[in-house]
């Protein structure tokens, strides 16, 4: 049994999805849980019909959602013979899953929208990917993941109930590899107990593969990515992104925790309690080794860079100069539990504090006006956090170069600065 995860990128158009079934085919006699993300950017595509629906512009709403409709079926046309009448079924329910709701007024918080809007993407995709498995022969089951992934109503941001999960994925999909060799199945989203969609995060889609892989007692995980395993940096922003061919758990988290859009921030986890090795392999060459995450230590590493654009800094002065003490802490952090906000970077002086933040103004300008009543409140945007792991000082001049350094960290291991 392997668990298999295939990106956006990986599924962005027809010719990709034909690819993705030729990886597939190198796997005559394996076993396969294979999950799927949103083809190419319907999740951004998706995300303005939530802000559009949110604003009360339904017109617009409904005009966006047409195009992602018709994007899905023109790759459906191209993909398709058989399976295509039965597959325009199923995506017509999904269609209007989102249109019914299109037509209403929102009346509840926008999170809870984008969720019940967004998770469309998955479903689309791994429906007509599935429908051409079966037209090339490569039989399999498809399921919706919403019956299988239990969880709070954390929405976009949801965490799994693992107990239910668990028996859900003991009664519902390993029976399927009974009668089948693959299932095929969503990442990224999930289900309350009122039957109301979640999303578990940005790039959810490898944690979704990452818990299959636990409670399946997978052998390992594939992630397959545009790239030809991990990068030492984004290859998108720097041109001599360095190839690293292997790396441990605690690296990879620590990658995760930074930033790094490599692998999720939770997907290393429930790999580790069992001790099940994921690899970051090559969508486009297969044959390539790609990169192995595993237990064991891995020296000599390269530095790691890591760059999060579109940040906050929130400077916070007490209005009476009395110092950042236990008390206003604690107020603090209660403020940001209940938005959901999780600060990239805290630094306390004697009578102030910094916050970095990720820009959500919804967010960032509740936490704002929060905070005013204890502390006097600036903000500033238009920032980027850049974070190195392994640092030397010739990387560091090299990437601040002509940047002012608004806030700095800096550890035996780790820099952190945030750059205007």
């Amino acid at each position: 049994m392997r668990v298999f995860k295939f990106g956006g990128a990986s599924v962005s158009n027809y010719e990709k999805v034909q690819n993705l079934g030729n990886i597939i085919k190198q796997f005559p006699d394996e076993q396969l849980m294979i999950v799927i993300s949103a083809m190419g950017k319907t999740t951004n595509a998706l995300e303005k019909v939530a802000e559009a629906f949110f604003a009360g512009k339904k017109e617009e709403a409904l005009q966006l959602f047409r195009a992602v409709k018709l994007l899905h079926l023109d790759e459906a046309k191209y993909l398709l013979v058989t399976h295509f009448n039965p597959l325009m079924e199923q995506l017509n329910d999904f269609f209007t899953e989102v249109e019914w709701l299109l037509h209403d007024q929102p009346v509840r918080e926008y999170d809870y929208y984008y969720d019940q809007i967004v998770c469309v993407g998955e479903l689309l995709s791994t429906a007509i990917v599935s429908a051409y498995l079966n037209e090339i022969g490569i039989a399999n089951q498809w399921i919706d993941v919403r019956d299988v992934f239990r969880t709070d109503d954390n929405f976009r941001d949801a965490a799994i109930d693992y107990s239910f999960t668990q028996q859900q994925v003991d009664a519902q999909v390993k029976p399927l590899f009974s009668k089948q060799r693959i299932v095929v199945t969503q990442g990224f989203i999930g289900c309350t107990d009122e039957n109301e969609s979640t999303t578990l995060g940005r790039e959810g889609s490898d944690y979704t593969a990452a818990v299959f892989a636990y409670m399946l007692d997978a052998e390992n995980v594939a992630i397959w990515k545009d790239v030809k395993g991990v990068m030492n940096a984004d290859p998108k922003l720097f041109a001599d992104a360095q190839y690293i061919s292997e790396l441990n758990y605690d690296e990879v988290i620590e990658m995760a925790f930074y930033g790094a859009q490599v692998i999720h921030p939770k997907t290393i986890k429930p790999l580790q309690n069992k001790n099940i090795p994921l690899y970051v392999k090559c969508f486009a060459d297969a044959s390539l080794p790609g990169t192995v995450i595993h237990n064991n230590p891995v020296k000599n590493l390269p530095p790691i860079i890591v760059v999060k654009q579109n940040q906050v800094l929130l400077e916070l002065h007490t209005k009476d100069f009395s110092f950042v003490g236990e008390q206003p802490m604690s107020d603090l952090y209660e403020m940001m539990a209940k938005l959901h906000i999780k600060p990239n970077l805290i630094q306390t002086h004697a009578v102030s504090l910094q916050l970095c933040l990720d820009d959500r103004p919804d967010k960032v300008e509740k936490l704002a006006l929060a905070a005013s009543n204890e502390f006097d409140v600036q903000v500033e945007k238009g920032l980027t956090l850049l974070s190195i792991r392994h640092y030397n000082t010739e990387t560091v001049e090299k990437l601040t170069a002509g940047k002012t350094i608004e806030l700095k960290q800096q550890s035996a291991s780790t820099v952190q600065m945030l750059l205007l």
